[in-house]
C-alpha cells in the first residue's frame, strides 16, 4: 500500500517532495521551491505526518533512495536527495536547469 501510493506521486515532468509539516528542513525546502514559477500541477508536498501507514511510507523512501528522512525531494523519478542536497543544487544553478529540462518552470 505505502509503496503504491509512493509510486503513484512520483512521474516524470513533475516535482513531489515527501515532508512532515513539523519538520524545520521540510518547511525550508517548501520555502525554497514555492519562490521558482512552477507550471500548475507540477509540483507538490506530500505530507506523510499522522497517516497510519506513514513508517511503512518511509522504509519504502528508504528502499528507493538510501535514507528514509524527509525531506525527500524527486525530480521526476529520481531523488535528489533532501534539504541541503536541494540549497546546495539551487546554489549551484543545477536546480533550476534540471527544472527547465524536465518542462516543470513557466
Amino acid at each position: 500500500m505505502a509503496q503504491e501510493f509512493v509510486n503513484c506521486k512520483i512521474q516524470p515532468g513533475k516535482v513531489v517532495v515527501f515532508i512532515k509539516h513539523t519538520c524545520p528542513y521540510c518547511k525550508r525546502t517548501q520555502e525554497l521551491l514555492n519562490q521558482l514559477p512552477f507550471k500548475p500541477g507540477t509540483l507538490e508536498f506530500v505530507d506523510i505526518m499522522g497517516r497510519k501507514d506513514m513508517e511503512e511510507i518511509q522504509d519504502y523512501l528508504k528502499q528507493l533512495t538510501g535514507a528514509r528522512t524527509v525531506p525527500r525531494v524527486f525530480l521526476g523519478k529520481e531523488c535528489i536527495g533532501g534539504c541541503s542536497d536541494l540549497v546546495n543544487m539551487h546554489q549551484s544553478g543545477e536546480l533550476l536547469m534540471r527544472l527547465k529540462q524536465m518542462g516543470a518552470l513557466q
